[in-house]
């Protein structure tokens, strides 16, 4: 739908806009609401402070949305020892001031306390607080911009009670926010659709690769390939597996590959990081193929290290990290390479194809994330020996390639539709931004509309 805009407009006197509608005036946050704050983190060392019914609001639950419960509640003893912590009322706007939140906004649905990465901003003056939130968020990537204080960048409460917003009457903001809530509820409804259809394509994706892997093709395909379209079935010897078809077989892990480990050069010799080859980490272990990664060590960090190049069409893993508390990473390299001390890469026999292989893991994510544990640094971690142990089932090297080809082809169908998905939810993200920036900065004119 295409929006009328006002008839006639101004300067803004504002550098995140160039003009408003003529009727429309300027005011700073500190002029608009009646106060401000933010609020403290009583100390943890009294627990019972943390035992009450009073929400307490951190940045890790602004999340553009309306708050009505807080994962940590504080009791009404805390509030009497610390001078800092104040309860502010339902329909008070809290905004993160600390760290990579910094900008996120959420909405009291309850009165509630907050620690002091928030600020607060209630008492309505000038501003519809609904208005003044969409108006936040359009313009949260200036606000970042505000912020001050390297590696750990923070925006003083100062700074957000300067920031000036452009706005028209009480009136005429509560008609653009009633304009935001209705669209915007329209957009998310359609975005939460589209993300339940991502979640059954990847649920689709794993059954289909887990259940080729433990079973075999499907008759069809298995026929089109020339191999037995109902095999006899035989049991594994694993009670989780089941059984299984009768010329395949159950192995373990450190009879089908070489296990090999990485390292860190020294992160203090820059000549051992000014070279070609690439230095495999998790952060790398996006893509089921890699070919190249974020860093790259020399020669002569090669050398003056633990490190081995990793051959080609070598199985990656992750093995330690706080993604195994829900994911197995896996990839197949692409070229000679070095991995990470986090990381182990499997290096396969002539008994298994690396391709089969890569599938063959990805079927087993479940299982494989099941046996990671807590390391002594309190991060998920895969012990190697229990890695050796853990059952393959190993085909036929021609059922190992036709299982492969199967498998890249009906993946490939499934993974063009979700990146459809995919497009789909960015294009609506960036319509619903694009419609909250216009309707908070007068560019469409919704007075008719709401």
């Amino acid at each position: 739908m295409k929006y009328a805009a006002y008839q006639q407009y101004k300067p803004s006197q504002i550098e995140w806009i160039d003009s408003v509608p003529d009727h429309w005036e300027i005011w700073k946050i500190a002029h608009g609401f009646q106060m401000t704050g933010s609020g403290t983190t009583p100390s943890p060392d009294n627990p019972d402070w943390y035992v009450g019914d009073v929400c307490w609001v951190t940045t890790s639950e602004l999340r553009e949305t309306v708050i009505t419960d807080t994962e940590k509640k504080i009791s009404q003893e805390a509030l009497e020892n610390f001078s800092a912590l104040k309860v502010f009322p339902e329909g008070a706007l809290a905004i993160a001031m600390y760290g990579a939140t910094i900008g996120r906004l959420g909405i009291f649905g309850v009165a509630a306390a907050t620690n002091q990465a928030c600020g607060v901003l209630f008492g309505q003056k000038a501003f519809d607080t609904k208005f003044v939130f969409y108006w936040l968020q359009a313009f949260r990537e200036q606000i970042i911009l505000l912020a001050s204080g390297g590696s750990q960048p923070n925006i003083s409460q100062e700074k957000v009670r300067s920031i000036r917003i452009a706005c028209p009457s009480i009136d005429e903001q509560h008609t653009i926010a009633r304009f935001l809530d209705a669209k915007t509820a329209q957009i998310d409804a359609l975005l939460a659709q589209k993300r339940q259809l991502i979640d059954k394509l990847k649920e689709k994706r794993q059954a289909l690769i887990a259940r080729t892997v433990t079973r075999g093709l499907p008759s069809e395909a298995a026929k089109a390939a020339g191999l037995e379209p109902n095999p006899e079935m035989k049991d594994s010897g694993v009670d989780w597996l089941g059984r299984i078809p009768h010329l395949w077989a159950s192995v373990p892990l450190s009879y089908l590959v070489k296990m090999r480990g990485g390292a860190t050069p020294d992160k203090g010799k820059t000549e051992y990081w000014d070279g070609e080859i690439p230095w495999v980490s998790p952060k790398d272990m996006k893509v089921p193929r890699i070919f190249d990664a974020e860093d790259h060590i020399s020669e002569k960090g090669l050398r003056n290290s633990p490190l081995s190049l990793i051959p080609n069409e070598s199985l990656l893993i992750v093995v330690r990290g706080m993604i195994l508390a829900h994911s197995f990473p896996v990839a197949l390299s692409m070229r000679e390479l070095t991995i990470n001390q986090d990381m182990k890469a499997l290096v396969c026999s002539r008994k298994i194809r690396p391709e089969y292989l890569y599938w063959a893991l990805c079927g087993f994510s479940a299982a494989l994330v099941a046996l990671a544990d807590e390391s002594a640094h309190g991060t998920k971690k895969i012990e190697a020996t229990i890695l050796e142990k853990f059952p393959i089932l190993v085909p036929p090297i021609t059922e190992q390639q036709a299982i492969t080809a199967y498998l890249d082809h009906e993946t490939a169908s499934i993974d063009q539709l979700t990146a459809k998905v995919e497009s789909a939810i960015t294009r609506l993200t960036e319509y619903r931004q694009a419609l909250i920036t216009s309707a908070v900065t007068g560019k469409i004119d919704v007075r008719g509309l709401a």
